[in-house]
């Protein structure tokens, strides 16, 4: 699946919650371990809550295994020094993460996984002037050093690739 290097890639300046408060996050499910979802449940559209508060479910397609989150479980984002890389919701580990020989990679869900990959391929990464002091520590500011360096983009990319494969058809 290795296509030519894009010349530009241009950050879209996404903080570095986006993926996590999404409509879907791919996990390892806790009874068959194999892939399932954290879904958004419906949400009324004249709530004006936010993203986070939105109710969820974990979902698995393959054994039924169907959890609804209690309103007053904890939302926790857990990123450094964890074995897995776990979802905020449900703290299940996530179905997209693998080790490389520089550090452990991981994404939310695919699409998440092809801007990590459009950002690692690129030549030229450009993003807004950072006049915001929050813009500084978007997505792509908070990447490890490892994944931003040219020397790592082959082992990147090929870690990359193998989470791709990963995916349920």
């Amino acid at each position: 699946m290795l296509t030519s290097s894009p010349a530009r890639f241009r950050d879209p300046g996404y903080w570095k919650h986006h993926f996590a408060v999404s409509d879907w996050i791919l996990v390892r499910c806790p009874k068959c371990e194999r892939q399932a979802e954290v879904l958004t449940a419906v949400r009324d559209t004249r709530n004006n809550a936010s993203s986070r508060d939105v109710p969820r479910r974990l979902v698995c397609r393959y054994c039924g295994l169907s959890r609804q989150r209690k309103k007053d479980d904890p939302i926790a984002f857990c990123w450094s020094g964890a074995q897995d890389m776990l979802d905020p919701y449900f703290h299940e580990p996530l179905w997209l993460q693998k080790n490389t020989r520089h550090g452990r990679l991981w994404a939310y869900n695919p699409e998440h996984l092809d801007l990590l990959r459009q950002y690692v391929q690129a030549t030229l990464r450009e993003h807004d002037p950072w006049y915001e002091p929050w813009r500084k520590m978007g997505l792509f500011g908070r990447l490890p050093a490892w994944i931003k360096q040219a020397k790592n983009r082959d082992a990147v990319l090929r870690g990359l690739d193998r989470m791709r494969a990963s995916l349920a058809r």
